[in-house]
């Protein structure tokens, strides 16, 4: 394997751990918060109300999904 491709492979394999690390599902509640903020951003008063409650709903799950695998 060349170092460029070692290299690739190694910057990839930090920016996985950075973003996603030990759960995904914060990592895809982040993609669809994000994504709803840009879809519903002509329209104020919903992105106000939509993204923070959407923001909640994402930790309010990892922390249920969290304390069942205690």
């Amino acid at each position: 394997m060349s170092v460029l491709a070692k290299w690739v492979r190694a910057f990839g394999a930090f920016w996985w751990d950075f973003l996603v690390g030990d759960t995904p599902e914060l990592f895809v509640g982040m993609i669809v918060v994000v994504g709803s903020a840009f879809l519903v951003h002509s329209d104020r008063a919903l992105a106000v109300a939509l993204v923070p409650a959407l923001a909640v709903l994402v930790l309010v799950a990892s922390t249920i999904r969290g304390r069942r695998r205690v």
